[in-house]
């Protein structure tokens, strides 16, 4: 397969999934993710019914489909009630990508408060260990994804946001289900850069390559050209590492990022 055609479409929230599958087979884009959290595409709406048909719809177009949990649901929580509705959540996601015949799910390490480092790694790691085996069960594959670096007087921080986080996540959660979701954009505002990662982290884990430009000093999912990330260099660094799956980009609007699948496409011809 060509790289551009490895290239997706981060749908997000954008578009009913089923109308942004029929946009994506008529542009010939072969990967696309999709949020479930909110109307038109909650994952409650997801009955027998609409689920058959959008596994249809994908497999009748070869389209791979790929599920995104929300950020800003904290996979680090510990209190009572509200940890358990992380844990069903999660499951719920888990149980779509089976329904829907998704080839994956972007999971994230959750956010901490400062003061309350430790307790949260901890929490968020067992509880993405549950939610593993969860998976395992169900032949569901999960993508832990690396996040973006807050400003430093910031209260509020993701977790897995540097390669030192990352490598402690990975490292206690061995399972061949929990692959890594390489967000350039996030690795690109962080001491080593992507580089850093593709050095320091197991690239046989690497299950989706996520790709917006930025300036390196904020979080930003700009497009492509309109910060100063070497996308050249990334594509060679990545591929030359054996990389063959799919890139995934997630910036603007969709015909934005429509666009930059041209873009970057031409950048990794003249690597």
């Amino acid at each position: 397969m060509e790289l551009k055609q490895r290239i997706g479409i981060d749908l997000g929230r954008k578009i009913r999934l089923e109308d942004g599958i029929e946009w994506a087979a008529t542009n010939d884009v072969r990967f696309i993710d999709c949020e479930l959290d909110v109307a038109p595409n909650s994952v409650l709406s997801f009955d027998d019914a609409r689920s058959n048909a959008v596994r249809g719809a994908l497999e009748r177009h070869g389209i791979e489909l790929g599920l995104h949990t929300l950020s800003a649901v904290n996979v680090a929580e510990y209190s009572p009630f509200v940890g358990e509705a992380v844990d069903h959540y999660l499951k719920a996601y888990v149980d779509a990508a089976r329904r829907l015949g998704a080839g994956w799910v972007v999971v994230h390490g959750g956010y901490h408060f400062t003061g309350d480092y430790k307790a949260r790694v901890a929490a968020a790691i067992e509880r993405l260990k549950r939610t593993v085996a969860y998976a395992e069960a169900r032949g569901v594959k999960l993508l832990l994804e690396n996040l973006n670096k807050e400003p430093a007087d910031a209260e509020v921080h993701y977790l897995c946001f540097d390669l030192e986080e990352c490598r402690n996540f990975f490292g206690q959660i061995s399972s061949p289900h929990l692959g890594w979701s390489f967000t350039v954009n996030h690795a690109h505002m962080v001491a080593g850069g992507i580089d850093g990662h593709i050095d320091g982290l197991d690239m046989s884990r690497l299950g989706e390559v996520r790709l917006a430009d930025n300036r390196g000093d904020r979080e930003e999912h700009l497009r492509i050209g309109e910060g100063n990330i070497d996308f050249r260099r990334m594509f060679r660094r990545i591929e030359e590492a054996g990389y063959r799956g799919h890139y995934m980009n997630a910036f603007g609007s969709l015909d934005d990022m429509l666009k930059g699948r041209d873009v970057l496409a031409e950048l990794a011809r003249t690597t």
